[in-house]
């Protein structure tokens, strides 16, 4: 089992870490309302349903089923996850962390949006997520990642589209 992170703590990057990168044509907070909004990634997130407590702050809960009928309310791969970080951007890039409680994923996702000029950003979607499990929290990291990778530029892609047509 991978060993906790402390609330808040910077995000893992590295070897088993899926990240996409992405300019948008909007300003910075526009992004980052809706990127950070896990209300909003049933529309993103491929075959997958999401549930909240509420809208994205710090300590918000996170419910992701997600399988090829998920969105029908079949059962799936269920993904537990509590908003640990939440700084919109300002003078620096917005960062949210949602870190991931299991039972089977662990680790994070984390959402940085960085302001680039008053009407356009740039956002990194980046996920850590090592299994819960007899393996090597490393390993299975490493396993995930390439799955991850697709399905951030999916969202990604997406996200933008929508954001732009709006």
């Amino acid at each position: 089992m991978t060993p906790a992170r402390p609330a808040g703590a910077d995000p893992v990057t590295g070897p088993g870490t899926a990240s996409v990168t992405r300019a948008l044509p909007v300003p910075a907070d526009v992004a980052w309302r809706a990127l950070t909004d896990a209300r909003r990634h049933t529309a993103w997130v491929p075959m997958t349903r999401v549930r909240t407590d509420g809208p994205p702050r710090l300590g918000t809960r996170v419910v992701a089923v997600s399988g090829p009928g998920a969105r029908r309310g079949w059962p799936g791969l269920v993904d537990r996850m509590v908003v640990t970080r939440y700084v919109p951007p300002g003078d620096a890039p917005g960062v949210a962390v949602f870190t991931k409680r299991g039972p089977l994923l662990l680790g994070s996702s984390t959402v940085t949006v960085l302001a680039t000029s008053p009407t356009t950003c740039r956002v990194t979607w980046s996920e850590h997520v090592p299994l819960a499990g007899p393996l090597p929290g490393a390993l299975t990291a490493r396993l995930t990642a390439p799955v991850l990778g697709a399905m951030l530029r999916v969202v990604l892609r997406r996200a933008a589209g929508d954001l732009t047509t709006r």
